[in-house]
């Protein structure tokens, strides 16, 4: 079906996310904080704490520390209260960009997402600015082996209630409404495919390509942006970011 990769484009972000675990342990502790006062501690019932403790999983967050930021949620209720804010704008070369935070300081927060786009020849936008560009979707990452059958994974995907599926070099990614996701990863899983990663995003419209230094520049202010503590998803439409290597400083 038609689509576009966007696994390869994220590999490289998810691969350096994943040498600073504890910040990302640190945000998804903040995001259970905020779901357990919205619905309360028991998963069974709090839907989107169920689905907070599958990304926490799928991020290898240890179960221990994930029962740890659940009872400290239930049990500061009255502690620090985290803010949902989004933030558009653009980077170099048109690029659009949004930003999804959680805060407990909007002014620090702004401040902090203004100055990584200006630093990397972006610019901060106003609401509504790019959010246009893009549609919310439930994404779906199976892995491929060379004993699957990317036909029968796309009628396998569409029969489970999946509305695009798009076949990568190493994973299969399937696409759904918003509220069909856990249906279609349930079903899924149940036919015996591994899934790598399940979640609601952010789904450009359609992508462009960067030249080298400006690519290199955008890929500088996804980092910097990513490295804040009150950003939880960095979105954008950047395609060919798998591609990039950035050289490191030499050192004496």
């Amino acid at each position: 079906m038609s689509g576009h990769s966007k696994w390869n484009n994220i590999k490289r972000t998810k691969e350096k996310s994943d040498a600073q675990r504890g910040k990302i342990f640190t945000k998804i502790g903040r995001e259970i904080a905020v779901v357990v006062k919205q619905g309360g501690s028991d998963p069974n019932v709090n839907s989107k704490l169920k689905d907070v403790i599958a990304k926490a999983k799928q991020n290898n967050m240890p179960n221990d520390s994930i029962e740890r930021s659940i009872k400290k949620a239930a049990g500061e209720m009255s502690g620090v209260n985290y803010e949902s804010i989004t933030y558009e704008g653009y980077g170099v070369g048109g690029s659009a960009v949004i930003v999804e935070c959680l805060t407990d300081n909007k002014n620090r927060t702004a401040g902090d997402i203004r100055h990584a786009f200006d630093k990397h020849g972006g610019s901060l936008g106003s609401t509504g600015c790019v959010n246009y560009l893009f549609n919310r979707k439930g994404q779906i990452i199976i892995e491929k082996t060379n004993a699957t059958n990317s036909d029968v994974v796309m009628m396998d995907s569409l029969e489970s209630g999946a509305e695009d599926f798009i076949e990568g070099d190493d994973v299969f990614e399937v696409y759904s409404k918003p509220e069909n996701l856990n249906q279609v990863k349930s079903l899924l899983e149940s036919k015996g495919y591994k899934i790598l990663t399940s979640e609601v995003a952010l789904i450009p419209d359609n992508y462009i390509d960067l030249e080298n230094q400006k690519l290199e520049q955008f890929q500088k202010m996804l980092d910097a942006l990513n490295d804040l503590d009150d950003v939880q998803e960095v979105y954008h439409n950047v395609n060919n970011l798998s591609l990039i290597h950035i050289s490191e400083p030499t050192r004496p």
